[in-house]
Order: C-alpha cells, then sequence, then structure tokens
C-alpha cells in the first residue's frame, strides 16, 4: 500500500499591526495623489504712473501679460511680424544680445520721428524696462518658474520732450524701471481689486478731466 507524502502547512501570515490596517484602510479610501500643476496665467493686465519732478521722466506703461502659447503669444508673434513705421516694436534686452525673460515685446505710444527719440527709446528706456521686468522676477511677482512660459507686451509712454530738453538719462532709467516693475505687480495681483474700485469709485477724478 503506498505512502502519502506529507504536507506541509503554510505558516500562517504574520498579524498587521494596527498602522498597517489603518495605512492600508486610508489607500483604500483617499483619492490617488496627482502632482501640482502650475496654473496657467492666460492674460493679466496693468499700468503703473511713476514721474520724478521734470516732466519729461514720467513713464506710464501698460503691460498684458500671458502664456506665450495662448492669446499673449499669439499677440506677441502678430506684432513682432507686422512692423509698422513709427512704431517699431522690439523686444527688451539688458543690452545688445541680452534679451530677458520673460520675453517682452515693447510698442511705443508715441509716432516716432527722430533719430534722437529713437535712441533714447531703444537705450536708456529699453534697458530701463528688461531691468524692471527682472525686478519683477526677483520680487517674485512672476515666478521664476514660468520665466519660460510667459510673454509681455508693454505699451511704452516716453514724453516727446525728451528731445527737445536736457535730461537727466539717470532720472529716466529710475522711473522707467520702477514703472514697469510695478504695472507688472500690479498686473499679477489684480490690481486695484474691483471691491476697492466699487469702494474709491467716487472718490477718484481722473488728472486730465476739468474740475
Amino acid at each position: 500500500m503506498a505512502k502519502k507524502k506529507a504536507v506541509k502547512k503554510a505558516a500562517p501570515a504574520p498579524a498587521k499591526t494596527t498602522t498597517a490596517k489603518a495605512a492600508e484602510k486610508l489607500k483604500a479610501v483617499a483619492p490617488p495623489t496627482k502632482p501640482a500643476a502650475v496654473d496657467r496665467i492666460v492674460m493679466r493686465t496693468g499700468e503703473a504712473l511713476v514721474e520724478a519732478e521734470p516732466a519729461w521722466s514720467a513713464a506710464e506703461p501698460e503691460v498684458v501679460i500671458g502664456e506665450l502659447d495662448g492669446p499673449v503669444g499669439y499677440a506677441m508673434a502678430n506684432l513682432l511680424g507686422d512692423q509698422i513705421k513709427g512704431h517699431s516694436r522690439v523686444f527688451a534686452i539688458l543690452n545688445c544680445d541680452v534679451q530677458v525673460r520673460p520675453a517682452t515685446l515693447m510698442v511705443s505710444k508715441v509716432t516716432v520721428k527722430s533719430e534722437a527719440y529713437t535712441n533714447i527709446l531703444m537705450g536708456t528706456v529699453q534697458a530701463a524696462i528688461a531691468n524692471g521686468v527682472l525686478d519683477a522676477v526677483r520680487k517674485g511677482d512672476i515666478p521664476k518658474e514660468k520665466a519660460n512660459d510667459l510673454g509681455i507686451i508693454i505699451s511704452v509712454w516716453l514724453d516727446p520732450s525728451v528731445t527737445s530738453v536736457e535730461i537727466d538719462h539717470n532720472i529716466l532709467f529710475d522711473t522707467h524701471r520702477q514703472a514697469t516693475a510695478k504695472a507688472i505687480a500690479k498686473a499679477m495681483k489684480h490690481e486695484p481689486s474691483i471691491d476697492w474700485l466699487l469702494e474709491h469709485q467716487h472718490e477718484i477724478q481722473h488728472c486730465f478731466k476739468p474740475a
């Protein structure tokens, strides 16, 4: 008569600890963790006014900020490829061959008619705007990780009288640098807020409106 082979019994599984049971229960209930998404910045708008004592020092930029693969990037490409006499569109640069990030396209509000005006706009003011953009990144108003994804269109006011008076380029540089950073900060923070505007609407008198 054949002998039956002995069957080894499997060792009992170790009892789960209270911590392990709790972790398993939580895993069954909690949704899977997703990597944090960086919010898209479709379009932000802002403006600012900074001026010193001389009238020609006034800087009043208006900015539009948004993703390069969105409407702002599309507008930038069109502006750059469709140049208009007297309103040339150029990138903000620290110096020749040194473009800033986020890419910033300058558009003059004033029709440029002289070489003297061009030299100031594409020299002192262009460098000031480039520094203002970097100031905004350094301050955190523009997230550093978005510097290669965003584009800025900046409408530039440079007083036409700068060609007919003696100017201090350091003063002009400072006002345009500060105004650029301020306009960007206001755009990114949605300032002034709708609540503030509604509260102060009837207290504000436009500076060029007769009393």
